[in-house]
Order: structure tokens, then C-alpha cells, then sequence
């Protein structure tokens, strides 16, 4: 079992950074393949962004591509989700996820454990 918690969310203008982080509890964080997600209102759940166990691995949605990135620090259980040039379609709860498939998969039903979101708000 893995819980996870989101951090690192606000608000912030347009072009502005932020950076999320994702604390995981048990040991066996480093078997996981993490995810990004996000829901903005009124819309589903979409994928952002994922990395392979051992961080060698990203993939990411379009939207995300060239202004996200994300890393992982096994050592410490946590993900991050560095955002850059954020912009107010940006704005969403944003989750992160983890998967015991080998791949970085980009439908959330791939993922078993999830953080309770946090919230990312970009004024324009």
C-alpha cells in the first residue's frame, strides 16, 4: 500500500513557476511508476505527465510537453512536477498517482493509489 501527498500548490500569474511535490509513505515507493493528473473545472481527469520507477523514463501530455517537468527522488519517496511558463488554462487540481505497470501509463484506471490533489489556480 502507498499513500500519497500532494504539495506545493497556489496561486500564481501567468508565465509564473510552481513546483508540486508528491511525499510517498512505505518502502516500496521506488517499484512504482508515478503520475501527474489534473482536473480542471468542470472537465475530466487528464493525464499530465509520468515517470518511469527509476526516473529514467518520462512521458508527457502535449499540453505539458516543453514547460513540465517531472522527477523523483527515490531516497526521499517523493515526485515532483517542476511547472514553467504557466498559463491560466493551467489551473486544476492537481494529482499525483501511482502504478505498478512497467510503462508510463496515461489512463488513470492504470493507477492504483492517488493523493487527494492539490489545488493550482494561474491568474492571468
Amino acid at each position: 500500500q502507498v499513500q500519497l501527498v500532494e504539495s506545493g500548490g497556489g496561486l500564481v500569474q501567468a508565465g509564473g513557476s510552481l513546483r508540486l511535490s508528491c511525499a510517498a509513505s512505505g518502502r516500496t515507493f521506488s517499484s512504482y511508476a508515478m503520475g501527474w493528473f489534473r482536473r480542471a473545472p468542470g472537465k475530466e481527469r487528464d493525464f499530465v505527465g509520468g515517470i518511469s520507477w527509476s526516473g529514467g523514463n518520462t512521458r508527457y501530455a502535449d499540453s505539458a510537453k516543453d514547460r513540465f517537468t517531472i522527477s523523483r527522488d527515490n531516497a526521499k519517496n517523493t515526485v515532483y512536477l517542476q511547472m514553467n511558463s504557466l498559463k491560466p488554462e493551467d489551473t486544476a487540481i492537481y494529482y499525483c498517482a501511482a502504478s505498478k505497470l512497467l510503462s508510463i501509463a496515461t489512463i488513470d484506471g492504470a493507477y492504483a493509489y492517488w493523493g487527494q490533489g492539490t489545488q493550482v489556480t494561474v491568474s492571468s
